[in-house]
């Protein structure tokens, strides 16, 4: 029960953030309306992004220094489960941009350094594939993951906001947060960002696991063979 606390804990807040965000009352301001909704959904899929690709960049960095295989494993398991946050987070963006903007995409520097990060990481993935040696694959792909997280601070969180953008919380715009009067709105976005921290990690080490198992297959397969 030990090991599985933070997992039904996951569930529990994602769930709670589910309920909570499509039925708890919200301020009504003028053209979010309904749409501030999108707060308990879109940011902590983003928040929970960037935790993925920082454990990710931790292991590459670790793989660097100590050779360890288990490190390149999770390094490229964590960039996944990133990247699949990742383009949740775009996905419901675009739902929100296209209700709030008109378009689900309007060319804003935020959704185009989201996604170039994305496309940045999508290569990450395609070098892995296109190199079969292990330990050079292991090596190049963990200096490229830590150029892929240094390319994507600048995309995400720094351009955006020295450029003209309707983003809430860029090109000048204010967050949702110093909008948001009513507190209420907090007891379930921070219970979301956990939760959906708490789902990415628990992503990021089935893949591992998966990963894991499928190594000792094939070492089984040529020791047969």
């Amino acid at each position: 029960m030990r090991s599985y606390w933070w997992k039904i804990l996951a569930v529990l807040l994602v769930t709670y953030s589910f309920v909570g965000g499509l039925l708890f009352e919200v301020p009504r301001l003028f053209i979010l309306n309904e749409t501030i909704r999108a707060l308990y959904f879109h940011v902590p899929m983003w928040f929970s992004m960037v935790a993925m690709f920082v454990t990710s960049t931790y292991h590459a960095i670790v793989y660097l220094r100590k050779n360890n295989p288990e490190a390149d494993i999770a390094s490229s398991s964590f960039a996944e489960a990133g990247v699949v946050l990742g383009m949740l987070g775009i996905f419901t963006g675009m739902i929100w941009a296209n209700y709030t903007w008109g378009s689900p995409w309007d060319g804003d520097p935020k959704q185009n350094g989201a996604a170039i990060s994305l496309l940045v990481y999508f290569a990450y993935f395609i070098l892995r594939g296109s190199i079969s040696n292990h330990e050079q694959k292991a090596r190049l792909s963990a200096v490229y993951n830590i150029f892929a997280f240094v390319a994507m601070v600048p995309l995400i969180f720094i351009i955006p906001r020295m450029m003209s953008s309707m983003h809430p919380g860029s090109g000048g715009n204010p967050g949702f947060n110093m909008y948001d009067l009513d507190s209420r709105m907090r007891m379930v976005f921070y219970p979301a960002v956990i939760g959906w921290i708490l789902l990415g990690t628990w992503m990021g080490t089935l893949l591992v696991r998966y990963k894991n198992v499928k190594e000792k297959v094939y070492e089984l397969e040529e020791t047969v063979r």
